[in-house]
């Protein structure tokens, strides 16, 4: 595996399906198409003692203000958000020597989204259904895990996966957002729980996958479930007790209740009808990022929920804070600034993206600024310390919005795009020109580097819509004609060099399809990303030229992170393909003819490990004929894709879920227990006895 530049795959392609939207992960069943294999950490030639667990007990605001560059101690590496790395060991003159030094099966082969924390040379991530491991960062050996029982059948009322982005570090305690809504603290010397907290009503489909983050000594965590119907908050916890301290809330409940807030008093002007009995949305289920000279905290906003605007606010109106980047005082959360990217948001515009703190010189003047690029095609550079536009443009197509009006602030909506019950071919889709897969910047190019996407989705709203307890609810019309152009609309992604203070591309390279890996870069001229198709890329930062890549044997889609760890630079990948696109457009993980257990990589110079042969899909025989009367089909294919398809796949094809076109006779036998009464619960198979007899 060392020092290799192999072929490109030939299972490079563009996704089939339009946009690969982010809906909601409903279950899966016991049985795998794939063979399986036991797989064990790559032996090492010699094995060093490991580390003591260091009870990181001076991790602090402080430190990780200071970032040592030997650590990656919160999500982004610091506050900031820039993942960039000031290690150079590695470097665009040593990188010919880079190799595998160890990795670790993650005993799934579903999607990782995490991003690890190194302290001291110990690694700690959270891996599938929430467990938490520690890592010897040398060598990849166990020191604990944990396992917090994740209640496997919330997989139901949670969108997108069982994924998790990752843990915070806070004076001898890891803390992690768990998809049931759990927060806990974890002892970071033994992996024994400290205390748990649930952050939400489990009456309600709320779920967290976001990291959290720790600022002064509260735990800040959001939560996902706008698609469910639910309301959006970010709350702020004691972080040695788990004491609740603040609560701030992104869109408004019903007025007859009272305000929270001044804030949420201003936000409910800006709605009509009766919001409330939808939700409304505005999850935070992502992004934070904090200015400690400022003392605020930026709250990254989520989509309306059901999508269009004409159901939940039939008389108009932003929707505040919908789409929007919100400030707020890190010790009270209270309101301070607002930015909406977009107003009135209809089409799963989420601004939860990654937000980037930087000074910049703009127009001869240094500025703080904050940057982002949410999912509706718009890059953003906004004044930090007041919420002021400085600059904004497109980074990818964009046929909702012309432009941006640098006087007002707002979006050029293209009023003809906006919903209707006449469906309509709008680009950006769901997944967004950016989603969540980090972006990073490099402070000696100044360039921002993005994962960019170009998607497209079919919009359309039902007009008699009617909200569903734990299901989906977006408000497409299911009956609308699909429009011209549709069935060959483009999907794709890129690599792409951003110069945020001109607002002009630097440099691009093509990825093929979408839904590729978040962004590495570091002092040593590098940009480190891993793609799609199974590969481990790094470019040279100033001109994209590829300088190494070697095969990962699946998919891709965490951001890579660099640590050191007994004087030696690694760099280290969560690889494993999964989140919304691959559960909805299976297509593309089946086409890729691997399916590889998720793992960990570590990578270093000399290092000299090697995967194991790439296990790839059992050979199926076509199935039957059916004998089925056809409208027994019809009425099967209707509840399928009514419950089952945001799971199992766009035409019964899967992703990384078992493939229901091959269940066993024991599985048909069985198929009223498991669908119904939850024989399968357990390993994330919920029952739907409350929807079907």
């Amino acid at each position: 595996m060392k020092k290799t530049r192999p072929v490109t795959p030939a299972s490079r392609f563009l996704f089939p399906i339009i946009a690969g939207f982010l809906l909601a992960a409903m279950g899966c069943g016991k049985e795998e198409t794939p063979a399986t294999t036991q797989q064990q950490p790559a032996p090492v030639a010699t094995t060093p003692p490991p580390p003591p667990v260091p009870a990181v007990a001076d991790v602090d605001g402080a430190r990780i203000i200071a970032a040592d560059p030997a650590d990656w101690l919160s999500h982004g590496r610091s506050y900031d958000e820039k993942r960039y790395s000031p290690l150079k060991q590695i470097n665009d003159q040593t990188i010919s020597d880079l190799g595998l030094a160890w990795y670790v099966g993650l005993d799934t082969k579903r999607g990782v989204e995490v991003t690890p924390l190194v302290v001291d040379g110990v690694m700690y991530l959270s891996s599938f259904w929430n467990v938490i491991l520690a890592l010897d960062g040398r060598t990849g050996r166990e020191l604990w895990r944990y396992d917090p029982h994740t209640r496997r059948d919330w997989l139901r009322s949670s969108c997108c996966d069982a994924v998790n982005r990752g843990l915070a570090v806070w004076k001898g305690k890891l803390y992690e957002g768990l998809l049931d809504g759990r927060l806990i603290a974890v002892d970071a010397a033994s992996g024994k729980l400290v205390w748990s907290v649930q952050t939400t009503d489990p009456h309600f489909d709320y779920s967290i996958t976001g990291a959290p983050r720790v600022v002064n000594g509260k735990v800040i965590i959001g939560n996902g479930g706008a698609e469910f119907g639910v309301r959006g908050y970010v709350t702020a916890y004691d972080a040695a007790s788990g004491k609740q301290l603040w609560r701030f809330y992104t869109v408004p409940g019903d007025p007859a209740q009272g305000f929270e807030s001044k804030a949420m008093e201003m936000a409910a002007k800006t709605w009509t009808g009766e919001w409330w009995k939808y939700g409304g949305g505005g999850t935070a289920w992502d992004s934070f990022a904090y200015d400690p000279e400022l003392n605020l905290l930026y709250i990254g906003v989520g989509n309306g929920g059901p999508f269009p605007r004409g159901i939940r606010s039939p008389g108009g109106g932003d929707n505040l804070f919908l789409s929007s980047i919100v400030a707020v005082n890190a010790d009270t959360g209270e309101y301070v600034w607002h930015y909406q990217t977009t107003p009135g948001d209809e089409w799963d515009y989420t601004a939860t993206q990654q937000m980037i703190l930087a000074d910049l010189d703009i127009n001869g003047r240094q500025r703080k600024v904050i940057m982002q690029a949410p999912k509706n095609g718009f890059f953003y550079v906004l004044d930090r310390a007041s919420g002021e536009l400085l600059s904004a443009a497109a980074i990818a197509p964009t046929t909702w919005a012309s432009g941006i009006d640098m006087k007002t602030g707002r979006p050029k909506i293209i009023e003809e795009n906006l919903y209707s019950e006449t469906a309509k071919l709008i680009t950006p889709g769901p997944s967004g020109s950016h989603n969540w897969q980090s972006m990073s910047f490099d402070p000696d190019t100044g360039l921002v580097y993005i994962p960019q996407q170009e998607t497209s989705y079919v919009y359309s709203m039902t007009p008699d819509f009617q909200p569903r307890k734990r299901q989906w609810n977006m408000g497409n019309n299911p009956h609308a004609k699909s429009p011209p152009g549709a069935a060959d609309a483009v999907s794709r992604g890129a690599l792409l060099a951003w110069n945020p203070v001109t607002q002009r591309q630097a440099w691009k390279v093509d990825l093929g399809a979408h839904w590729n890996g978040g962004v590495l870069t570091t002092a040593g001229t590098l940009v480190v990303q891993g793609t799609n198709d199974g590969r481990f890329v790094i470019y040279n930062a100033q001109d994209g030229e590829e300088l190494w890549e070697t095969p990962v044997q699946t998919g891709v889609i965490a951001a890579p992170i660099s640590y050191l760890a007994g004087g030696e630079q690694y760099i280290a990948v969560a690889v494993g393909y999964g989140g919304a696109v691959v559960l909805w457009g299976g297509n593309k993980e089946r086409a890729r003819k691997e399916l590889t257990e998720s793992r960990i990589l570590a990578f270093k110079l000399d290092g000299s490990a090697e995967l194991p042969p790439a296990v790839g899909w059992k050979t199926m025989p076509k199935p039957p004929p059916s004998t089925a009367p056809e409208a027994v089909i019809a009425r099967g294919k209707a509840i399928y894709d009514k419950t089952c398809n945001v799971c199992h796949g766009i035409n019964v094809i899967a992703g990384t879920m078992p493939d229901l076109r091959y269940m066993t006779a024991e599985t048909h036998a069985q198929f009223d227990d498991i669908v119904i009464r939850g024989l399968r619960a357990d390993k994330g198979m919920p029952a739907f006895a409350d929807l079907y007899t």
